[in-house]
């Protein structure tokens, strides 16, 4: 028999699980934009590219903004909207910005 706090665990289990792997994409290959697409994108945005990877099945795109900021922006694959920005202001060592693309 199952006790309450063994419940309770796999209660809290089950509800955490999806908020950790809230910024994962789970999107077949077949559906994702060509990486051609992730460019235009970022010029479109005045962002220069010093990288562009795939990470935990989501476009990252490495490089600096408009203003000269270092970024971090991933990108679902299929659409190209933001799930997650960050960015640093270089003149400021303890400044660091983080977006979230997601409407709450």
């Amino acid at each position: 028999m199952i006790g309450i706090s063994t419940r309770l665990m796999l209660t809290l289990a089950l509800i955490a699980g999806p908020a950790v792997a809230g910024d994962d994409c789970a999107v077949p290959m077949t559906d994702w934009q060509p990486r051609e697409a992730v460019v235009r994108l970022a010029a479109q945005n005045g962002w220069e590219l010093r990288r562009i990877r795939i990470d935990d099945g989501c476009y990252e795109v490495i490089g600096r903004d408009a203003e000269g900021r270092s970024i971090e922006v991933k990108l679902d694959p299929a659409t190209l909207a933001v799930i997650q920005m960050e960015f640093e202001d270089d003149h400021s060592d303890d400044h660091e910005h983080e977006e979230d693309g997601q409407d709450d």
